[in-house]
This record gives structure tokens, C-alpha cells and sequence, in this order.
């Protein structure tokens, strides 16, 4: 899952500022962690100690009222009785990569990724964004077969994957929604020789960098395996130590090799 933090935090000067481009500095110095970041936290922290995801989306969620939350996601975060809201949103893909890292069955993973989604993005695209995006880091991480996981995800999810990031760029456009997102965010990663060329696929779409950057990110890390080094030093640098901490627990017990 640092995969995904780390495309979030890489991703997040461009989230605004849309490029074009693969050549841009990696993290720049005004990089920071968003709501992508905290909710994968969230997530992890649940599958790590057995609350529910509601209860730790929440809690994590309230400590960083200022990580970037759509408008409808904090009137949920800070209601006295949050039920979901029919999203469509991308908010549920984003956060959703540790339960591809955690199951080990691809039902156990589609469950799981249905219950991350629909405390708040109970709407059927955002479930499936979801779903799409857990499963994609499961197949990563077991079958190592970009072409299998190609094959899935459009058998599945009826995503229209037989695209090429070169094709989608000169048009493409901000986008929030899962069904907008979670397709470009998988052919990045399919594009992609390394991690990092993943990032920089999903980036240069010139989209809703951070987001698009956090789901490609941690496909891109089932694949092609730990991290290097220099980027996760500089994930630690700007995580606050809470979020570092179950990051790293996550890490150590679900994804170091």
C-alpha cells in the first residue's frame, strides 16, 4: 500500500495544476498527503486491528479535517449517524488498495472491497471502482500477468482497457468519478516498465493526478515488488508518524518480500 501513498503524495502539486507530460520532478518540494493517503491508512488500520471500516475510516478520517475530503465526504465524516450516499465518486477506489494486498482469494477480495466501499459509496459504480482496483493489486501480486489482468478486469467490470495512455491523454480531463478514473488509473499501470513510470503514465493523463497516481501506484507495487528505497524515505518524510506507523505495520506484515 506505500505504493499508493506515495503515488498520492507525488501526485498531489498536479492535482490542480494538470501536465501533460512524464518529465516532471518526482516530488516536488510542495508534495504533500491527502485524503488518498489518510483513508488508505484507514483502511489498512482496520484490516490491522478488527474495526470495522467504518469506525476507522471515521477516526482516522476526523484527525485530518484538512487532508482534502469532498464536500459530501465530510458532512459524512462529522455526522451523528453516517449512512452512504449513493457515490459514484472515486473516493472508494482510492482507499481500497490494502484489501488487495490482505485476502488472499479473489472473493474474499471482492467482498472485502464491496464493504470499504458501501459505508459511503454505496452507488454501483462506486463499488465497483472498488472492486476493479482491489482485484487488479490481487492479480498483480499472484499472477504477475499484465495481460490476465487485462483480461479480468474487462471480463468483469466491462472497462474499456484495450486503450494506450498515449491514446487517452491529448483528451482526457479532470474527473472524480470511479468510472472516469479507475480504467485509466489500470491502463497506466499496464503501460508502465517500472513503479515508477507507472506514476508517471498516470500523471501525465493530466487528470485528478493524486487520486489517479494512489490507484495506479498500488497495482504497480503488487507487480513489480518492494518500493525503492529513496521513495520510500521520502514517504516517511511527510507522513505523520501515526499514518507512517500503521503504514509500515501494514507493510511489514502484508507486503515485504
Amino acid at each position: 500500500m506505500i505504493g499508493a501513498i506515495a503515488g498520492d503524495i507525488i501526485g498531489s502539486v498536479y492535482e490542480h495544476f494538470p501536465v501533460k507530460t512524464k518529465d516532471f520532478p518526482l516530488f516536488d518540494t510542495r508534495c504533500c498527503f491527502t485524503d488518498d493517503s489518510v483513508l488508505t491508512v484507514a483502511v489498512a488500520d482496520s484490516i490491522l486491528t478488527g474495526r470495522s471500516y467504518l469506525e476507522s475510516v471515521r477516526e482516522i478520517g476526523r484527525r485530518y479535517p484538512g487532508a482534502g475530503y469532498g464536500g459530501s465526504f465530510i458532512r459524512w465524516l462529522h455526522s451523528h449517524d453516517p449512512q452512504p450516499y449513493n457515490s459514484w465518486g472515486n473516493g472508494s477506489a482510492m482507499r481500497v488498495s490494502p484489501v488487495g494486498f490482505a485476502f488472499n482469494t479473489e472473493v474474499d477480495v471482492l467482498d472485502q472491497a464491496e464493504k470499504t466501499a458501501e459505508i459511503s459509496h454505496n452507488h454501483p459504480e462506486g463499488i465497483k471502482g472498488a472492486q476493479a482496483t482491489a482485484l487488479a493489486v490481487f492479480l498483480a501480486r499472484t499472477t504477475r500477468d499484465k495481460e490476465e489482468i487485462r483480461r479480468q478486469i474487462i471480463q468483469r467490470f466491462r472497462y474499456d482497457l484495450d486503450r494506450k495512455v498515449d491514446d487517452i491523454r491529448p483528451t482526457y480531463q479532470f474527473d472524480i468519478s470511479c468510472q472516469g478514473t479507475v480504467p485509466e488509473a489500470i491502463i497506466a499501470f499496464l503501460d508502465s516498465q517500472s513503479y515508477e513510470d507507472a506514476i508517471r503514465n498516470a500523471i501525465s493523463l493530466g487528470g485528478d493526478s493524486d487520486t489517479l497516481a494512489c490507484i495506479t501506484g498500488g497495482i504497480a507495487e503488487a507487480f513489480y515488488g518492494t518500493i525503492p528505497s529513496h521513495i520510500q524515505t521520502k514517504v516517511k518524510d511527510i507522513l505523520t508518524p501515526d499514518l507512517w506507523d500503521t503504514t509500515e505495520n501494514f507493510c511489514r506484515k502484508y507486503t515485504e518480500k
